[in-house]
């Protein structure tokens, strides 16, 4: 494989972390014959197969694993390729990913957890957990100056439904421009990681050390859309965590390990990879004119190192293995080996559409879709992508569970985010037929 350099390469803040935008429109499923299609194995998965091989093979990426289960039962995994190119370990099922926005729906879930303990409301406001969002000020020009010449009060408060959905109206660095940007930078209010290195094009900015001081300093800017008016993607699932751990009592991180990785086995699932696991770490790629340069490798990856705060937007490394668990909790809607993590009605809540008629999603990721707790609801699906490649998508109704694995950035310089639920809905096509 051959490298260049990023010498010319330009990166925009909105392209390097857009990907979890790309995850396909979701698949209508019901009516599907589950007794029998359950039975299906790799075989089955024709197109998944073919598609899988063609991009390793083919040199566009070092590996993918492609995960598709039923309810309950084990899912079939394909998987292909080496840790990096040059490596001689094969990608597997507990193969370690960066999954960036695939953080998002954890984080939503966690949130619906506290909302049928009592403790959340979603029409709550946020500033009952975070004072800052008390008087909210919005932009009168959209991404224009954040001087008071520029602002108005905004005419509700920030609700915990609108976090999870994106329609709070906040701002996002990987998506503002401007005034808005440079403040959210200086002030650390960057709830992401890429690599060690200095990249042309895209700020080297740090986070803040805390959730705390990430929350309180996005509450001190002014909203980019009135609440409760537009979809936006924001650092909503980010200030989200905060929410969680004040309404808990618990740091963000622990309730997650607590409430939703232990009950479900996700024993390898971190916002920091421990230094044990490196033989596990897959390598990330910049692609630029179809060639992959080194962006954050497994041996010297940033996840080793201690975040400023942990992303509830962005921020945990997983496996196939155990994002897959988190799916299977979801379609056994709260139950996974028998066991009860959450209660069916948040998780059937949490998976449908929870954006507010007033919310207009016209020109947006989301046009003519809904949004549920951290994740696109479309079709009967639920589910969301990350901005290496990732993508990972639920039934409700057929209770199938489907995820893709690989790491690139950009995460448009390959069709296969977006396709990945087509190319599962061809192969669905074939055993329905067959059955």
């Amino acid at each position: 494989m051959a490298f260049r350099t990023f010498e010319d390469a330009q990166i925009s803040r909105r392209s390097l972390l857009r990907g979890s935008a790309l995850l396909g429109a979701g698949i209508a499923l019901s009516g599907l014959p589950l007794g029998r299609l359950a039975l299906a194995h790799t075989a089955h998965w024709p197109n998944v197969l073919a598609t899988v091989e063609d991009y390793v093979t083919s040199g566009k990426v070092a590996n993918m694993v492609a995960t598709m289960g039923w309810g309950q039962k084990d899912p079939d995994i394909i998987a292909r390729g080496t840790l990096a190119f040059g490596s001689k370990t094969h990608a597997d099922f507990d193969s370690l990913y960066r999954i960036y926005s695939m953080t998002k729906p954890i984080t939503g879930m966690a949130a619906m957890m506290l909302v049928e303990d009592g403790k959340l409301k979603l029409d709550q406001p946020v500033a009952d957990f975070i004072p800052g969002f008390a008087n909210m000020q919005v932009q009168k020009k959209y991404d224009g100056s954040i001087g008071p010449e520029n602002l108005e009060p905004a005419r509700r408060p920030v609700t915990v439904r609108m976090l999870m959905t994106h329609s709070a109206g906040l701002a996002y660095n990987i998506v503002q421009k401007g005034p808005i940007v440079q403040a959210m930078e200086r002030k650390g209010l960057v709830p992401g990681q890429v690599t060690r290195f200095p990249i042309p094009g895209v700020s080297e900015a740090k986070p803040t050390d805390s959730l705390e001081k990430f929350a309180n300093g996005i509450a001190a800017l002014p909203l980019v859309y009135q609440p409760g008016t537009k979809w936006s993607y924001s650092v909503g699932l980010d200030v989200l965590g905060r929410v969680i751990e004040v309404a808990s009592g618990m740091p963000f991180d622990a309730f997650l390990k607590q409430r939703i990785f232990d009950p479900c086995g996700m024993d390898s699932t971190w916002f920091r990879v421990p230094a044990s696991e490196k033989a596990r770490m897959t390598a990330n790629y910049f692609v630029i004119n179809g060639v992959s340069l080194p962006l954050d490798m497994g041996a010297s990856s940033i996840y080793y190192d201690k975040p400023g705060f942990p992303f509830g937007g962005a921020g945990l490394v997983s496996s196939a293995r155990d994002y897959d668990r988190f799916q299977r909790m979801l379609v056994g809607r709260g139950m996974i080996d028998g066991k009860r993590v959450m209660g069916e009605a948040a998780v059937l809540e949490g998976t449908s559409n929870l954006l507010l008629d007033t919310v207009d999603t016209k020109g947006t990721w989301v046009a003519g879709q809904g949004f549920g707790a951290g994740g696109r609801v479309t079709g009967g699906a639920y589910g969301w992508g990350g901005a290496a490649g990732t993508t990972a998508f639920v039934d409700m109704e057929s209770r199938l569970r489907a995820a893709n694995f690989t790491q690139y950035m950009l995460s448009d310089a390959y069709p296969i985010q977006r396709e990945f639920p087509e190319i599962v809905r061809k192969d669905l096509a074939l055993l329905k037929a067959a059955a």
